[in-house]
């Protein structure tokens, strides 16, 4: 049976209506994406059972939290989550290792499937059991939230803007342990965020949210090509592109990335890594440039034959945004309009797809 997280949710504030209906993978991480009061953590807070939606159908993986036509509403507290806020709100008389042991208490021993000892290493913070939380940095702090959260055992762990009090610094320190959570762990997250840069490293799915409804759900990947979205219509549109290593050049610091289901090929600037070690790159759509036909005499580094799938006005009127299928791959250009017409530019075109810059995400 395929896993998924069924939730239908009507919410009514005064000045506000949540109004949704996802069905979600049960597995991976999934993005709840969208500006500030579009509903982000409204829908958390509901999946929580923190907030009790009007009318609500609610179920993890085949059990059903809420359901309003029938009378069914389960507790937070009997709900198998985990939850991460913005702030790790640690016990200060407690040392890190009591913060870590009052989330384990809280599950019956046979119902335990993460120990002490695996959250503790999973999130990096061996060396800080015995230190009080007064003692720790914003980062660390986080990380000792999400493992108190992971030692509940949670059938879902639901993390509401983690690193938004966070500086870029701490940032960069805890999404590889994030990353780690992924790639690890099999517990279904939701992640709720306004960083379209945190998603793009993290998220297998991702919501769009607007004004209390769901734009669009889908695959991170193609989500994001979409052209239809307002996605695409910001400075940092672009797309997430799923690869493998397959080269290193020691003598330029460049990895040679294989492009998902094709042959093509990606340098990225970057240091020597594990061969055959699966990528998440990042190309900005204001990154590719389109030329008629290929290109030596160049400094960019990264050309690919593609093919103009479709094309709509950017949001100022000097540029437009054209879909590119690179092997079946979909990528984004921002081009002037005046580039568009000097090349005549059309669905089902050839053409080649210069790429000035590739951001490794991992």
């Amino acid at each position: 049976m395929t896993s998924t997280l069924d939730v239908r949710l009507n919410v009514d504030f005064p000045d506000f209506n949540l109004s949704i209906d996802l069905s979600l993978p049960g597995r991976g991480v999934t993005a709840l994406y969208g500006h500030s009061g579009s509903g982000k953590t409204t829908c958390l807070r509901c999946i929580a059972g923190l907030e009790k939606a009007s009318a609500a159908f609610i179920s993890v993986n085949g059990d059903v939290w809420q359901d309003s036509a029938h009378g069914i509403f389960v507790p937070p507290h009997k709900r198998s989550l985990g939850y991460v806020f913005q702030e790790a709100s640690l016990f200060p008389h407690l040392t890190v290792k009591g913060n870590l042991e009052f989330g384990l208490k809280r599950i019956p021993v046979r119902e335990r499937h993460v120990n002490l000892q695996q959250a503790s290493t999973l999130l990096g913070i061996d060396h800080l059991l015995a230190r009080q939380p007064d003692k720790l940095s914003g980062g660390e702090r986080q990380r000792v939230g999400i493992a108190r959260a992971l030692l509940t055992s949670p059938r879902l762990l639901l993390l509401d803007e983690p690193l938004a009090a966070l500086d870029s610094q701490r940032k960069a320190e805890i999404l590889p342990y994030l990353e780690r959570l992924h790639d690890e762990l099999h517990i279904p997250m939701l992640y709720v965020s306004h960083a379209l840069d945190e998603v793009a490293r993290l998220a297998d799915h991702l919501v769009l949210l607007s004004g209390g409804q769901a734009l669009a759900s889908g695959p991170i990947a193609e989500t994001l090509a979409r052209l239809d979205l307002p996605l695409a219509m910001g400075d940092d549109a672009g797309v997430v592109i799923e690869g493998a290593a397959v080269a290193y050049d020691a003598a330029y610091h460049l990895v040679t990335v294989r492009l998902p289901r094709s042959d093509l090929t990606i340098r990225v600037a970057h240091s020597a890594l594990e061969m055959s070690k699966p990528l998440r790159l990042k190309v900005q759509a204001r990154d590719v440039s389109l030329t008629l036909r290929a290109e030596d005499q160049t400094s960019i580094l990264n050309r690919l034959p593609v093919t103009v799938v479709s094309e709509v006005p950017a949001d100022n009127a000097a540029h437009v945004l054209v879909r590119l299928d690179a092997a079946g791959m979909p990528l984004l250009a921002r081009i002037t309009r005046y580039s568009r017409d000097q090349l005549q530019l059309h669905p089902g075109q050839s053409v080649w797809a210069q790429i000035k810059s590739v951001a490794l995400l991992a």
